[in-house]
């Protein structure tokens, strides 16, 4: 009985590093699959971020103050003002 006690404790412990690392491997983060039409208000983002390259398509994120998040296009003209403004006021 004690043994099998300890095989039940040893395969326990031994699983749960696996499945952890399993979570950390496939984890790519948020990705975007379709980017907001709406410009958003400069004055509104409080940050932005790349998404992954492990994404399907490349974009950023910004996030506003209310805490909402869009996906946009950075190719699009007014995101690159928009990131350039954002890291001007942050650097500060």
């Amino acid at each position: 009985m004690r043994s099998l006690m300890f095989l039940l404790v040893l395969v326990l412990f031994c699983s749960v590093p696996m499945t952890s690392s399993a979570n950390i491997a496939f984890n790519v983060g948020k990705c975007c699959f379709e980017f907001s039409k709406v410009k958003i208000p400069v004055k509104l983002v409080k940050s932005y971020y790349w998404t992954s390259s492990e994404c399907p398509r490349r974009a950023i994120v910004f996030q506003t103050i209310a805490g909402r998040e869009f996906c946009v296009d950075p190719e699009t003209t007014w995101v690159n003002g928009h990131v350039a403004k954002v890291d001007k006021r942050t650097r500060v």
